[in-house]
C-alpha cells in the first residue's frame, strides 16, 4: 500500500513538473512599445498626452473636411479603420485612436479601464485636439463608447454611426457562436492563467469568428493582434474589460440620442448578433439600419467598399451646412 501511495505521488509530482514547464514554455514576455512602433506605426502615426497618464496613439488622415472619429472594439486597433481612412479620406478627415489596453496607446501601471474610462478620454482627445463637432462611429465595445459619448456630449456630435455595436444583453441561446477565447478570458481561474501565456492559437480562432469569409484573417493579421496584446500592462486591461461586468444599455436610455445616427450590422455576426441592429433602431429615433449578408463582426473591414460607401450616403446630408474642420 505505501509503496502504491509512493508511487501515485510520484505520478502527481511528474505531472505537476509537465506542467510547470508546459506553463514556462507557453509563457510570453511583454513586447516594449518601441519594438511595437517600429512594426506598427505608419506615417500617419501620432501621439498625444492625455489626463491619468494616458498616452494615446492616433492617426488623422485624409482631406480638410469635416471630421470623422473612429473607435474600434474589444481587443482590436486602430488599423480596423485603414479600409475607411482610404475610402472616406477623399471627402473626410479621418481620424481613428487606440483605447487604453489596445494599440500603441501606453497607460500606467493600475490604470482603471472603464467604458466610461473611454468615454472621458474620447472628450479629453477632442479638447486636445480643437475637436468642436464631429461624426463619431464605433465598432462593437467602441460602439458602446461612441453612443455613451454622444449621450455625454450632444453639443459635439454631428451623427453617430454605430456597427455591430455592443450594449444590449444577448439572450442565452444567442452566445453559443461566440469565441471560446472570450469565454476564457472570462472565467476566473483560465483568464488569469492565459494572461502570460502565448494566445496566438486563441486569437486566431477568435478572429476567424469575426469575418464571415475566414479569408480575411492572415497570418500577419494574427500576429498584429498577438503583438499588440503584449504592449506593457494591455494584457492586465484586456482582462479587466472582459471581467468587469457592463450595465445593459436600455431603450430609454438610448431614446436621449437625438443625432442622425447609421446603424451598420453584418448578418453572420457571431459576436453581437443580428437582431441588435433592430433594438438600437428601435430605440433611437432619428437612426436607420443597413444589414449586410453574409459578413460578421467586421463589415468595416470584410465589406470595405460597401461600407465605406453606406457611410458617405449617410454623412451626405449632415454635412451639406457644416463648415469643415481638422486637427494636425
Amino acid at each position: 500500500m505505501g509503496r502504491l501511495f509512493g508511487g501515485l505521488l510520484t505520478l502527481i509530482g511528474l505531472i505537476a513538473l509537465v506542467a510547470v514547464g508546459g506553463y514556462f514554455a507557453l509563457k510570453r514576455d511583454d513586447i516594449p512599445y518601441e519594438t511595437l512602433a517600429a512594426r506598427y506605426e505608419n506615417a500617419a502615426s501620432r501621439y498625444v498626452d492625455l489626463p491619468n497618464g494616458v498616452r494615446m496613439h492616433y492617426r488623422a488622415q485624409g482631406a480638410d473636411g469635416p471630421v470623422l472619429l473612429l473607435i474600434h472594439g474589444y481587443s482590436a486597433s486602430l488599423h480596423t479603420w485603414e479600409p475607411w481612412a482610404e475610402r472616406l479620406g477623399d471627402e473626410y478627415r479621418v481620424i481613428s485612436i487606440d483605447l487604453p489596453g489596445h494599440g500603441l496607446t501606453s497607460a500606467p501601471a493600475g490604470y482603471a479601464a472603464s467604458i466610461g474610462a473611454y468615454r472621458d478620454l474620447v472628450e479629453a482627445f477632442a479638447q486636445a485636439q480643437g475637436l468642436t463637432h464631429f461624426a463619431i462611429a464605433g465598432n462593437s465595445m467602441g460602439g458602446r463608447v461612441a453612443w455613451e459619448y454622444a449621450l455625454a456630449h450632444p453639443e459635439r456630435v454631428d451623427a453617430l454611426i454605430l456597427v455591430d455595436a455592443a450594449g444590449f444583453v444577448d439572450r442565452p441561446d444567442e452566445n453559443a457562436q461566440e469565441p471560446i477565447a472570450f469565454k476564457l478570458i472570462r472565467n476566473p481561474i483560465t483568464g488569469p492563467l492565459l494572461l502570460n501565456l502565448d494566445n496566438t492559437a486563441v486569437v486566431r480562432e477568435g478572429l476567424g469568428k469575426s469575418f464571415a469569409d475566414p479569408a480575411f484573417v492572415s497570418d500577419e493579421m494574427v500576429a498584429r493582434y498577438v503583438d499588440l496584446s503584449r504592449a506593457p500592462g494591455h494584457r492586465q486591461i484586456l482582462l479587466a474589460m472582459m471581467t468587469n461586468p457592463q450595465t445593459p444599455a436600455t431603450a430609454e436610455q438610448l431614446a436621449a440620442i437625438d443625432r442622425p445616427t447609421l446603424i451598420i450590422w453584418g448578418d453572420k455576426d457571431n459576436l453581437i448578433p443580428v437582431r441588435h441592429a433592430e433594438l438600437f433602431r428601435a430605440a433611437i429615433a432619428n437612426s436607420r439600419v443597413q444589414i449586410f449578408e453574409n459578413v460578421g463582426h467586421l463589415p468595416q473591414e470584410e465589406v470595405a467598399d460597401a461600407s465605406a460607401d453606406t457611410v458617405r450616403e449617410f454623412l451626405y446630408p449632415v454635412y451639406e451646412s457644416v463648415s469643415p474642420e481638422g486637427v494636425e
